[in-house]
């Protein structure tokens, strides 16, 4: 198995990036990641605001997938997901959803132990280790690691996790893949601006399928299929996600459009994913069950 360090990372998704791994698909590989702000807040002392705001959400990478052209699918199992042991949590003014109330920067170290974050001393929170960062070179100009979009990106989505499988729309050769921005745990909408930021090692195991090219990135687990939409409101995403769900799951069944707009409202889930980010992203699920009732084996 193959590893990559943190000593190549990329500050925007871009089809001008150098690649600095070069695979061939069924290839696993270990990903060694710094956390959002780069390992730079070690203690609350530090000054919040004299980091480097430059050096935000790193993504190790990228990894250059042999025979991925525009217009394939990008296959990415999460086979095991490991954190660091101490976490750190930052908000400020005009940071998140209630930054305009906050007077200054603050950061919180949260240690990780036992397999709880020690939020404080009466506060034990369950970890949910998941990847906020992970994608592809966009179709276009270059997209910085902080913002979300079809190629992936910071979609903050916390079933991105160990067991999870992602597929990518390919839009340029060799896929370009790179990821980062680890949390040890995280709400959905992660309103504060930030997980529980903390560094890790992601091993993943890489597929091309050839000739498939969905508009968004797809989620399965055991639980069922998400689509991940990223856009400038919520209401937009929502939309997109619905459609785009039906249109993708459409196909497999004899059902008329009427009919699975009717399951996905009986059965299907709207999700916030994160509404702190440059574009919002939104989830719409679709449970296990649906999947199995109507035969749908997605790209087999």
């Amino acid at each position: 198995m193959k590893t990559l360090s943190t000593q190549s990372v990329i500050y925007s998704f871009s089809q001008l990036n150098e690649p600095v791994l070069r695979v061939q698909p069924g290839e696993t590989v270990a990903i060694e990641t710094y956390d959002c702000f780069k390992n730079q807040i070690q203690s609350e002392d530090q000054e919040v605001s004299a980091i480097d705001w430059d050096a935000i959400n790193p993504a190790t990478g990228p990894i250059f997938i042999e025979g991925a052209q525009f217009g394939d699918l990008l296959k990415v199992t999460i086979d095991d997901l490991e954190i660091g042991d101490q976490g750190v949590m930052v908000t400020g003014p005009e940071l998140g959803v209630m930054g305009h109330r906050l007077e200054k920067m603050e950061s919180k170290i949260i240690p990780i132990v036992g397999g709880k974050a020690i939020f404080n001393e009466q506060i034990q929170l369950p970890l949910n280790p998941m990847i906020g960062v992970i994608g592809v070179a966009p179709e276009g100009k270059p997209v910085s690691c902080g913002t979300p979009g079809a190629h992936g990106g910071n979609m903050d989505t916390k079933l991105i996790t160990k067991g999870a499988t992602l597929y990518f729309p390919v839009f340029t050769d060799g896929a370009l893949f790179a990821l980062g921005d680890f949390h040890a745990a995280m709400g959905d909408g992660e309103v504060s601006v930030s997980g529980i930021e903390v560094p890790g090692r992601a091993t993943v195991t890489f597929d091309l399928i050839k000739g498939v090219h969905p508009n968004y990135p797809i989620l399965q687990n055991e639980e069922g299929l998400a689509l991940l939409v990223s856009a400038m409101t919520l209401d937009e995403a929502v939309k997109i996600a619905v459609e785009e769900t039906i249109d993708l799951l459409l196909p497999y069944t004899e059902l008329s459009v009427s009919e699975m707009t009717m399951l996905m409202s009986a059965a299907g889930e709207t999700q916030i994913s994160q509404v702190v980010d440059p574009l919002v992203t939104v989830r719409f699920f679709v449970p296990q069950h649906i999947l199995d009732s109507l035969h749908i084996k997605l790209f087999a």
